[in-house]
């Protein structure tokens, strides 16, 4: 192989296709497994960081996560789904390699979020990059076992990788809470309205977003009501932009 053709002309064969169907679902089941063997992951250690991040405003409520169980159920359907149904579909193909990478990574996320906040916030980005890759190459045909699981999964991932973000700059004395709270915030909103605005068709994307900024605003809005007013901006304008979607005008 020389030459970029030639690897498309590679990857692109049938016996291929099928082959990152299967790995993209052992990269899936390894990402939903993975918790199992680890200590689990209810945020980070506050003595990971200098200044001790105990009970930040920049972290959701904890009811939100319960999310993962959606997501992860969902990643399964569609991984089976894509192996026994779509293995050399074209379409189905375009996303796997992102798909994988984002997952593969993810599979070892929680025992490095144990133990490092820094590599965390490192890798978490390379899963959420990977994720909005595979997101955009995604076709809309069998949008509920495609493009649906994938938006979902970048949509939780956009708030999360933001939230690292609050944490390490609040953590390592960069800003005040308050205020890497605010960045945080500021950043998932013009990642996510972005993306939105581009996907109109993948409005489970903005509305994942938004259930993010929902538990922001239950965690802040008996000690810090500003904090969640500006939590409640974001997810106006994250509303707006799922609607303009939904109502074609993108």
């Amino acid at each position: 192989m020389n030459n970029r053709s030639d690897f498309d002309a590679l990857t692109a064969r049938p016996g291929n296709r099928r082959m990152k169907a299967i790995l993209v679902l052992v990269a899936t089941l390894g990402f939903v497994v993975s918790p199992y063997f680890t200590d689990g992951f209810s945020g980070f250690d506050p003595n990971l960081f200098p200044v001790p991040q105990d009970d930040p405003p920049t972290q959701p409520a904890g009811y939100a996560f319960a999310i993962w169980g959606l997501i992860y159920l969902w990643l399964i359907v569609h991984a089976v789904f894509g192996l026994l149904k779509r293995a050399d579909d074209d379409e189905w193909d375009a996303p796997r390699w992102p798909l994988f990478v984002s997952l593969g990574v993810g599979s070892g996320w929680i025992g490095v979020a144990n133990t490092s906040a820094v590599w965390a916030t490192v890798l978490i980005w390379v899963m959420l990059i990977a994720a909005l890759l595979a997101l955009f190459a995604s076709p809309r045909a069998d949008r509920w076992l495609m493009q649906a699981p994938l938006a979902i999964y970048a949509g939780w991932l956009t708030g999360a990788s933001c939230v690292s973000i609050g944490l390490m700059v609040g953590g390592y004395g960069v800003l005040s809470e308050p205020l890497a709270a605010v960045a945080a915030l500021t950043l998932a909103v013009l990642i996510g309205g972005t993306v939105q605005l581009r996907l109109p068709q993948a409005p489970e994307y903005g509305l994942t977003v938004i259930w993010a900024l929902v538990a922001v605003v239950v965690q802040n809005l008996p000690n810090a009501p500003v904090l969640a007013a500006l939590a409640g901006v974001g997810i106006a304008v994250m509303a707006g932009a799922v609607l303009r979607g939904a109502l074609g005008k993108s």
